[in-house]
């Protein structure tokens, strides 16, 4: 008999996420941690998230030619009131659920 141990570093969030490491095309990711992409991209960040039947997805969102300015409360007020944010931000392989957890109050965004 064989014993495996999996090895996952998980770290508690606000808005319900966790933070753990997976696989996705065969390289060690790190599940639901936003990321900025390239300078060039279509979408101005990624994340890599596990979708409802279990499988590694990389969600895209962001337009790569605007500024987030959420210290702005009547910006960000507005912003999470156009896109229902508060009612429903939906599921976490969606962008919307990302833009939403992007504009919440004293978020930062790395690099």
């Amino acid at each position: 008999m064989h014993r495996f141990k999996q090895y996952t570093n998980i770290q508690e969030l606000e808005y319900d996420v966790v933070v753990e490491e997976s696989e996705y095309e065969g390289r060690k990711v790190t599940l639901n941690d936003p990321f900025r992409l390239p300078t060039g991209s279509k979408r101005k960040f990624g994340v890599y998230v596990k979708n409802e039947k279990g499988n590694v997805v990389k969600v895209t969102f962001g337009d790569p030619n605007m500024e987030i300015k959420r210290d702005d409360t009547g910006r960000r007020k507005s912003f999470r009131a156009r896109h229902g944010c508060d009612v429903d931000p939906g599921p976490k392989w969606k962008a919307k659920y990302w833009s939403c957890y992007q504009w919440r109050a004293g978020a930062k965004v790395d690099n």
